[in-house]
């Protein structure tokens, strides 16, 4: 049955997409890190500068902001729906499909969203290998995460 042969796929799928996952919030939770270190300055004695934006990112392009926060936020849902993954994975069978399903399709439709940001900031050029590299980790998730919700999906069985 084709349920069966899809089990391995599906598996593999969640531990690469976990992987990716991961490294997109390690470089994501960089640059946030990094921002907010070397971001504007902010006191007693400092005026708010002309074009202030509270997403103000001091590497890449004025796209950098919106990506990365979303990157973050694609990043924590993404693990997240791992969880009933694995769950569902373990049990195989119908009744935990819903719940892998369903959260397995918000993590992806977040990470449209920051693949979104990405395309933009590739568009406006100008950043560093860092941004690339979680630019090209969350396109690929993008098809990644979908083959994982039409494998799972597919593969449905009944009791």
């Amino acid at each position: 049955m084709a349920g069966g042969q899809l089990k391995p796929v599906a598996s593999l799928l969640l531990v690469l997409n976990f992987c990716m996952y991961a490294v997109v919030l390690g470089i994501a939770g960089w640059a946030m890190n990094f921002a907010i270190d070397h971001g504007f300055i902010i006191g007693a004695d400092f005026d708010l500068p002309a074009h202030f934006s509270p997403i103000y990112f001091p590497m890449g392009n004025s796209a950098t902001g919106f990506f990365v926060v979303f990157a973050l936020i694609a990043g924590v849902v993404g693990v997240a729906s791992l969880l009933s993954g694995l769950n569902h994975i373990r049990q195989w069978n119908i009744d935990s499909l819903p719940a892998a399903t369903s959260a397995a399709a918000i993590a992806w439709s977040l990470t449209l969203l920051a693949m979104g940001f990405a395309w933009k900031e590739v568009q406006l050029n100008y950043r560093n290998a860092k941004l690339r590299t979680m630019e090209a980790f969350l396109i690929i998730l993008s098809f990644t995460q979908l083959v994982y919700i039409m494998a799972i999906h597919g593969a449905s069985t009944r009791r």
